[in-house]
């Protein structure tokens, strides 16, 4: 994809390696190796992606927006650092290779978490693009307290519980959708969107994000770590408080579609320039998990 090469690119340009000194970038060397290892490991980099397609929507000068998308990879990148820690999931393996603490150790990684999130609110603040404060705004609210780590938070302190639906859907719209919501409507703010395109932007972001959850939360049951990319039935044993925990799998399934379609219908809304987005949503679709052979698409 087009979009991924770019931003590929653009991640390896943010953290290079000059030489085998030291400071690298300013950087102490291994810190910059650490936060290599994990930001340049891999993955879809769907949110980037989503970030450029929904600035494309309103304009054509991708490269403006270019690395507020590296930013938001960076922020990702650093809740799954984080996330792997013992303290939180305790995994072992992520995008098929081991976790970044179980390379450099805990204490790094914890450092190189840290050091990827500021990095990303460094480039954003070196940027002179006129919507770089509102773009912030946006970014900031959707992954911290009120944000992302809301539903990681809720994530932690419920685990082993039985959980309700009402805790289930906030904890998979705090975790998971507000930063595909920072991505589409952060790229439609800096893009100067009109107000329409804006709330259907949200409108996507909410299906696309709701639908990606349910589906990772049915793969870590019927999926394997080779598929996965990361070690599987992580969340029963721990008793996590999933979509499929609170909703049950058979409705599981029903809802992945459901908000799948949602999403679909939403990007062909827009257009010939949502022909993006909505390729996004469909490859999501025919990533449901099959169970008992058949798949739920």
């Amino acid at each position: 994809m087009e979009y991924q090469q770019l931003i590929e690119q653009a991640l390896e340009k943010a953290l290079p390696i000059k030489s085998a000194q030291w400071m690298q970038n300013n950087i102490p060397g291994p810190l910059n190796e650490a936060m290599r290892y994990s930001l340049l490991a891999g993955g879809k980099r769907l949110r980037p992606i989503m970030l450029i397609a929904a600035y494309s929507l309103a304009k054509e000068q991708l490269e403006e927006c270019l690395p507020f998308a590296v930013a938001l990879e960076m922020i990702h990148t650093y809740s799954l650092v984080h996330d792997d820690l013992p303290a939180m999931d305790d995994d072992e393996l992520r995008r098929g290779i081991p976790t970044n603490h179980m390379i450099f150790g805990e204490g790094i990684a914890i450092l190189t978490g840290d050091a990827l999130l500021n990095e990303a609110y460094e480039i954003c603040a070196h940027s002179n693009h006129p919507q770089t404060l509102p773009f912030l705004r946006i970014l900031s609210n959707c992954a911290g307290a009120r944000g992302m780590i809301a539903g990681q938070t809720a994530d932690l302190i419920h685990e082993g519980e039985a959980p309700s639906m009402d805790l289930v859907r906030y904890l998979q719209y705090n975790k998971t959708v507000r930063l595909f919501y920072a991505a589409i409507v952060g790229g439609l703010t800096l893009a100067s969107a009109k107000v329409s395109l804006v709330e259907a932007g949200k409108l996507y972001a909410t299906a696309y994000g709701t639908a990606f959850q349910i589906i990772d939360d049915l793969s870590d049951i019927f999926s394997d770590a080779e598929t996965m990319g990361k070690n599987t039935q992580k969340d029963k044993n721990r008793q996590k408080p999933t979509w499929p925990a609170a909703f049950g799998v058979e409705q599981s399934f029903v809802d992945a579609k459901t908000y799948c379609d949602e999403a679909i219908n939403i990007a062909e809304q827009f257009g010939e320039r949502g022909i993006l987005l909505a390729y996004l949503a469909q490859q999501l679709l025919v990533s449901i998990p099959k169970q008992g052979g058949v798949y739920y698409v």
